[in-house]
């Protein structure tokens, strides 16, 4: 109990900074939340606080956002799954496979640290925020990591918004093609929702589906980082390592609510609040971040991100409308 007790007034600052980031976030969608919440948090960086709130920024940054991640599962219908068909799925696993390798092989090049790489990868392949929130804590990223991976990502949701619609009328796309282009290459629900509606209502609305679907790629890719972090402890530690201790019991969570959303009849404003509660302790977590975050080491490195984030976007970008023309013919 009193180690619950220290931890309340970090909690609760994150919270108080988190609140202003949340109303924002909602008025100005293509710059979110999350985003908002990790600035301000920099800003209150500079702030000699009390030793009193360290225990509760850190358990918000490490615990907190992976029990948001379980809360997020109550928005997914697992029947969407089914819905966007065989073809998107194999379009998903062209596009996840290049955004990954671009990663790896840029970020290799640009000599930047392997964590901020998986960060960038997974967060451009899957889902941007959220993809980023999840595998943190997976590869014991540090804060100055998430925070370099959370901007580089906002960055190209706020071009992707404007300019996907653009290329889509150029090349003359049709809604079902735009749409899947959308779903597939841009990372966060609100640009995708603004780049696909934009264009059409039908673009929107398949966009949004094959977003979501891209969302659940967040289990198979946190279980896979868990197995090789493991293996690279075990080589790393004389006296062994168990999986157990990284294994990320978060994602079953998720699993078992996206489960309990699609089978049994809660109702979708149970759900939607569920759902809405985990978006606002991830601006929590990264409020927490934005406090723990080395501006100077963020400002040195920043220009290495953005030249990953930008050739991860772009390889993801032209793969997903190569494969959709050559490879599946639609």
């Amino acid at each position: 109990m009193k180690k619950v007790l220290n931890t309340l007034p970090g909690i609760a600052l994150t919270a108080i900074i988190a609140a202003p980031a949340w109303l924002l976030g909602h008025l100005f969608p293509i710059i979110g939340s999350p985003v908002l919440g990790i600035l301000f948090g920099m800003i209150l960086a500079f702030w000699k606080r009390p030793a009193l709130v360290e225990s509760g920024i850190k358990y918000t940054s490490r615990k907190l956002l992976q029990y948001s991640i379980i809360l997020l599962g109550f928005g997914m219908n697992l029947y969407n799954v089914f819905k966007v068909g065989s073809q998107t799925l194999v379009l998903m696993i062209f596009t996840l496979t290049a955004a990954f390798l671009t990663a790896y092989i840029v970020g290799k090049r640009l000599k930047l640290e392997s964590k901020t790489n998986i960060l960038i990868g997974v967060g451009t392949a899957i889902c941007g925020g959220s993809a980023i929130a999840a595998t943190a804590p997976v590869i014991h990223a540090d804060d100055a990591d998430v925070a370099s991976s959370i901007s580089t990502i906002f960055l190209f949701n706020v071009v992707a918004a404007f300019l996907f619609p653009i290329l889509g009328h150029l090349l003359h796309m049709t809604d079902y093609n735009f749409g899947l282009w959308v779903g597939t290459a841009v990372n966060d629900t609100s640009s995708v929702v603004a780049a696909g509606y934009t264009f059409s209502n039908a673009a929107g609305n398949l966009a949004v589906i094959v977003k979501l679907t891209r969302t659940l790629m967040i289990v198979p890719i946190t279980l896979v980082l868990a197995l090789y972090i493991s293996k690279k402890e075990i080589q790393n530690s004389k006296s062994g390592y168990k999986f157990s201790k990284i294994f990320p019991w978060f994602v079953l969570g998720f699993i078992a609510a996206s489960l309990i959303n699609t089978f049994l009849p809660i109702s979708a404003g149970t759900g939607g609040l569920f759902v809405q509660v985990g978006k606002f302790v991830i601006v929590m977590a990264m409020a927490a971040i934005g406090l723990n975050t080395n501006i100077a080491k963020l400002i040195k490195n920043g220009w290495k991100p953005i030249l990953l984030g930008f050739s991860c976007w772009t390889v993801l970008s032209i793969t997903s409308l190569i494969v959709q023309y050559t490879i599946l013919k639609i």
